[in-house]
């Protein structure tokens, strides 16, 4: 990705230097024509097409950030209650991910929405132990935020 990065980078200097005109609109010009020349020679590189990624990871951002807000109402509905009513507690759930860098990208991002904590996780990568604030809501809860974030970490990660 870094690689097609810099030749699109490149490509777009290029247009600008042969425009003899060294403004943003000829390297916006020249950065879209790198995209179409980039996208045309992608099957030549190993690794996925960069924009494809790019757009993967907006995704996880803007997943992220939707489930970074649901999370937070459901805490402060918990907290704004007359008599505070939670049961704490730990829970165990399993990942499909595979790779050590998977796994701390999803209790990363588990641990950053507001009602969860990742404690620890197995040897194996396959279990994490994850602390709720509310066990029968605030499970049901990360639960679902896991599958979602799974399957955008996957599409950040593998070239498939």
């Amino acid at each position: 990705m870094p690689v097609q990065l810099l030749i699109n980078l490149l490509i777009a200097f290029l247009w600008m230097f042969l425009q003899d005109s060294w403004n943003f609109i000829s390297f916006l010009g020249g950065y879209l024509v790198g995209l179409f020349i980039l996208f045309s020679m992608r099957r030549f590189y190993k690794e996925r097409y960069y924009l494809i990624t790019l757009l993967a990871v907006i995704k996880l951002v803007i997943v992220f950030i939707s489930e970074l807000i649901s999370s937070s109402v459901l805490v402060v509905r918990q907290i704004m209650k007359p008599k505070l009513d939670i049961t704490p507690g730990i829970f165990k759930m399993n990942t499909e991910l595979e790779t050590d860098t998977e796994v701390a990208l999803l209790s990363l991002l588990l641990t950053l929405t507001p009602g969860s904590v990742v404690m620890e996780i197995t040897p194996d990568g396959k279990t994490l132990y994850i602390h709720a604030l509310d066990i029968p809501e605030s499970s049901d809860a990360v639960i679902k935020s896991t599958k979602v974030f799974e399957k955008a970490i996957k599409d950040v990660t593998r070239y498939v």
